[in-house]
């Protein structure tokens, strides 16, 4: 791949309209490449959609440039695209009677079924004609998963102003565009501000404040009501690849990013960030993470995987093309790696989410930080999941247990109940409360706890339905009532259980 001048973004629109008139959609190439072609082109895959584009048509030219970047004639491109002007303004190279793409551009659908396109380095967009791999230094990578999981949990309110730190290839500027007065995007590489500015003109978003710098520096003292970051958080021995490289030792730049953000948020502002961090001999990950949250803020901290040192290293090695070359300098190279990690008592790596919320609860010394692993599917988007979690741990931080059994609460939308047990047999094992929205869950439960979400519904109060259950099994009233609390309270912290104010759910 190359890392040539950037194209000129001043007849960007042109170029959309062209796009768009040739339905080069996320929606539009479904259609035509049809399920298993596309699903293969995810997966680095070209030929079936080689197969699906022989024809002349506008479609079948821009798929064959711009995702699979192969030559085309340049009769059949003028016929899909402003020829003359995309040679000019440096989006195509001419080479004879053909022209092939000097970038890749990627049509990627909007949360609300807006058409986007993503702009990076030929062959560094995830499921590229060149797939990852080989890169070279300062090359900018298009949209992969991770990408996509930052976008799909920040939380997505409107707000006066947004910070996208490391912006690369641009796709949190152009998510936070749709929602944020003033977006500004920042990175070390100055080839990913170029990157970004394609991506927001092409997708016909609103420009965004571009500067270049690490971490914080760029941006001064100024402050921000959200702040997003796909940093370069992989734990490497050494910078290598500006991509994902952070320069720092072991998750020291995760650990800074994470401390620093603190100083630049709003009142009631969100930080999200994905993230590595080291599980160190004798030391519990959670105590190692929550020690990075900056005093005034509430976090949630996520884990959604772990892998030991060797898999990791070999993750990052193949990611970087090193598997390709020389079995000598791989061998040297994946010493590198577990060298480093051995001199710093690294067992495993772990990978998640961190969500930090600025609240004045937090700043009287009442934070609410939570730490937990939860490796199983959820639901995506997940903005809404996150904004919730923190409006419950405001609940439960107000109400004490004698407010609890005084409150009312409903059943969440979409919880079911599973009674699990051996076939035939008279009682369950254990009864098992299921989420199917969200982080969905799952929790166990006794029959307190089973018959007591079964029958809220808002209209009684928590204290007045124990009662009743202790009424039915035999049990003092007033020893259900001292014991339960904290079920209802951990019901309510996962979101099983949501309180009523005013006569309506607090969601």
């Amino acid at each position: 791949m190359s890392t040539t001048s950037l194209p000129a973004s001043a007849r960007t629109p042109r170029l959309r309209e062209a796009l768009l008139a040739a339905d080069f959609t996320a929606d539009g190439l479904l259609e035509r490449l049809g399920a298993p072609a596309y699903a293969a082109l995810a997966r680095s895959e070209t030929v079936p959609a080689l197969r699906a584009t022989r024809g002349d048509s506008p479609l079948d030219m821009l798929v064959r440039l711009f995702l699979l970047q192969r030559s085309v004639p340049s009769a059949l491109a003028a016929g899909a695209l402003p020829l003359e002007e995309c040679v000019e303004d440096g989006w195509l190279v001419e080479e004879g009677e053909e022209v092939r793409a000097a970038v890749d551009v990627r049509p990627y659908g909007g949360p609300e079924g807006q058409d986007w396109f993503i702009v990076s380095d030929l062959g560094c967009a995830v499921g590229g004609a060149g797939g990852i791999g080989s890169h070279e230094e300062g090359v900018v990578l298009g949209v992969g998963g991770a990408s996509t999981t930052l976008a799909g949990i920040t939380v997505r309110r409107s707000v006066t102003s947004a910070l996208d730190l490391g912006t690369g290839s641009g796709i949190q500027a152009l998510h936070a565009a749709q929602h944020a007065t003033q977006v500004t995007a920042t990175d070390v590489n100055p080839r990913a501000l170029d990157f970004t500015r394609l991506t927001l003109a092409l997708s016909g978003a609103a420009p965004a404040d571009l500067r270049e710098g690490s971490l914080f520096e760029p941006v001064g003292g100024l402050t921000y009501d959200l702040i997003v970051s796909n940093p370069p958080f992989v734990i490497s021995p050494g910078a290598r690849l500006t991509y994902r490289d952070g320069g720092m030792g072991g998750d020291d730049l995760c650990r800074t990013l994470v401390e620093q953000a603190g100083n630049r948020l709003n009142e009631g502002g969100y930080a999200q960030f994905l993230a590595n961090w080291q599980h160190v001999e004798g030391e519990e990950w959670q105590d190692r993470v929550r020690s990075w949250v900056p005093r005034g803020c509430d976090a949630w901290i996520v884990q959604r995987e772990v892998q030991d040192v060797t898999q990791y290293t070999e993750l990052w090695l193949r990611d970087s093309g090193d598997h390709r070359a020389d079995p000598g300098a791989y061998t040297e190279r994946y010493e590198a790696w577990l060298d480093e990690f051995e001199a710093r008592h690294t067992k495993a790596v772990g990978f998640g989410w961190i969500t930090l919320r600025k609240s004045a609860a937090a700043a009287a010394g009442r934070p609410s930080v939570v730490a937990e692993e939860w490796a199983h599917p959820v639901e995506q988007p997940l903005g809404a999941a996150v904004e919730a979690h923190f409006a419950r741990q405001d609940y439960l931080r107000e109400h004490d247990d004698a407010a609890l059994l005084a409150a009312h609460f409903t059943l969440a939308e979409e919880v079911v109940q599973e009674q699990v047990g051996l076939p035939g047999a008279e009682d369950p094992e254990h009864v098992v409360l299921r989420q199917h929205r969200g982080m969905r869950r799952a929790t166990k439960v006794d029959s307190v706890g089973a018959g007591f979400a079964g029958v809220c519904d808002g209209s009684l109060p928590a204290g007045r339905i124990l009662d009743a259950i202790a009424q039915l099994m035999a049990e003092d009233p007033v020893l259900l009532r001292d014991r339960t609390p904290q079920a209802i309270r951990s019901l309510v912290e996962e979101g099983f259980l949501e309180p009523v104010r005013d006569g309506m759910p607090e969601r």
